[in-house]
């Protein structure tokens, strides 16, 4: 059966793949459309089955917020090279998943990866871009928040995001300061929002860590905790974003940024996506 140009290039629009892959799967389809984006699928899967073992290092990350400023989301999917996470293509598919994410506000991958973009499920479009493009894709790490003003900011490059929610929107300036904070995220990778919501085993290993510092320095034994917790606060307030120095005024925290817009207005939760 002879497959036109004109019913190569439909399938190309439709599913981005190559002209030759195209043109087989057509073939073996015998003219239908439908089985060849199938057959597409089948042979995407069967390159994910090949390269289920490689390091997908490289990826693109979005961040977006939804047009009543509620609920943001950031999506970091994954592939194997620079290559294809500067490809034009590749970071507008990233970036439309991440706008059917917004629209439904969804907040899990499971239904994220079930949800339909263009009449085909996002997890069945990740296999035909792994067909297309012949590298290991997947959706690898997701997150959202809910607040009554949300944030997102996207690093040039699209390698870092971050998302941030607030407790109030009728702030003088808010979107500067929401701007202005989510960059700080961005630049110094916060561990947590304040000491409470730092990780048990972290609290553990800064104060062991404290503890043998000072051991070394010789500091007398009585005095050995006191100094491990001394060494913890200064953790806390280089690493948790409210008691983090503000960049640009280093004289006062974020938290104290927060409270000279508006004495109640605070961070309610933080993301950051990094490659």
């Amino acid at each position: 059966m002879k497959i036109t140009a004109t019913e190569v290039n439909a399938l190309r629009k439709k599913t981005g793949a190559g002209m030759m892959d195209c043109k087989k799967a057509l073939t073996e389809a015998e003219g239908n459309q439908e089985e060849a984006i199938k057959i597409l699928r089948k042979n995407g899967q069967k390159v994910a089955e090949k390269r289920a073992d490689r390091n997908a290092v490289e990826g693109v990350i979005i961040a977006k917020v939804s047009t009543d400023a509620t609920f943001a989301a950031v999506v970091r999917i994954s592939c194997e090279t620079d290559f294809v996470a500067k490809n034009d293509d590749f970071v507008n598919f990233v970036t439309s998943i991440a706008n059917v994410a917004i629209e439904g506000k969804i907040t899990d991958v499971e239904t994220l990866s079930n949800t339909e973009l263009n009449g085909q499920k996002i997890s069945e479009l990740i296999l035909e871009q792994l067909g297309k493009i012949g590298e290991k894709i997947e959706i690898v790490d997701f997150k959202t928040i809910s607040a009554a003003k949300v944030f997102a900011y996207i690093h040039p490059g699209n390698r870092l995001a971050t998302i941030m929610g607030v407790n109030k929107a009728d702030v003088t300036d808010i979107d500067a300061i929401g701007k202005n904070v989510n960059m700080q995220i961005a630049a110094m990778a916060p561990v947590a929002l304040n000491k409470d919501g730092v990780d048990p085993k972290i609290i553990e290993n800064e104060i062991e860590i404290g503890k043998d510092q000072a051991r070394k320095e010789g500091k007398p034994e009585n005095l050995i905790e006191k100094i491990a917790m001394g060494k913890l606060n200064k953790f806390y307030k280089e690493n948790t974003l409210l008691a983090q120095a503000y960049l640009h005024d280093n004289k006062i925290s974020i938290d104290q940024y927060f409270k000279n817009a508006d004495k109640e207005l605070t961070a309610t939760e933080f993301f950051r996506l990094a490659l």
